[in-house]
């Protein structure tokens, strides 16, 4: 592929991989020589055994690890040489959601998903407006004055993922997001996940249940040993043949 031809790929894509590696000072190589581009509006999921390289994949496309070789573009953002003064410009284009939750305990429901906002100096107009509709897209406007403590697995799950979305963010991503739910509730998540997905949002999601992957047949990228060794479209949690 020419060089002009990758230029416009990596334009036109939410996530491009260029020849990335990442080394770590005790000499592990967590990632190696991965290519990978993530088109707008695609559901993708990520998986590979433990230490497989997932976590420094995601961690390179939020800027928490920068690549010992290679390029990473994140919504339009040059990560890979970004300064540090436009880090949360580029985290306010990618909404994360984790296993844990993270949620704020002090906070009501609507005010841990109002504080994403908050912090980026938004106008409480916009944070107000834009608050109650992440609230509504995940089913929380009813319990918007509740605290975590109050709420079981699955709502706290959809606070996170309203605290991700209320920002309107090109790429999400939900790193094990079904990790801490029983099944129900896991299918539910996945559920609310391509229903963000169908209003735009490019998914990328974390995963080892393979039960979900292989009943949903989105498009599979497996990591292994910090290479890329699978990525195919309708796939199933094992590679078939």
């Amino acid at each position: 592929m020419s060089s002009e031809a990758r230029l416009g790929e990596t334009e036109a894509a939410v996530v491009a991989l260029n020849g990335i590696s990442v080394t770590y000072p005790s000499g592990h190589i967590a990632l190696g020589d991965v290519n990978l581009t993530i088109q707008r509006g695609e559901f993708v999921f990520l998986v590979g055994p433990s230490g497989a390289g997932k976590s420094t994949l995601i961690g390179l496309l939020v800027r928490d690890v920068l690549p010992t070789a290679g390029e990473v573009h994140v919504a339009g953002f040059p990560v890979h040489r970004l300064s540090g003064g436009d880090v949360p410009k580029l985290r306010r284009r990618v909404g994360v959601i984790f296993q844990d939750f993270r949620l704020l305990p002090r906070r009501t429901v609507r005010e841990n998903v109002a504080f994403a906002l908050e912090v980026t100096g938004a106008a409480p107009e916009l944070v107000a407006t834009a608050t109650e509709r992440a609230l509504r897209i995940v089913g929380l406007a009813r319990l918007a004055e509740r605290y975590p403590s109050e709420l079981s697995g699955g709502e706290q799950q959809r606070t996170a993922i309203a605290r991700a979305i209320v920002g309107e963010p090109e790429l999400l991503i939900a790193d094990e997001p079904t990790g801490n739910l029983d099944p129900l509730i896991s299918w539910e998540i996945m559920e609310l996940l391509m229903d963000i997905n169908r209003l735009g949002v490019t998914v990328l999601v974390a995963t080892h249940d393979s039960d979900i992957v292989t009943t949903l047949r989105r498009r599979v990228i497996g990591l292994e040993g910090g290479r890329l060794i699978r990525d195919e479209a309708n796939a199933t949690y094992h590679r078939v043949g």
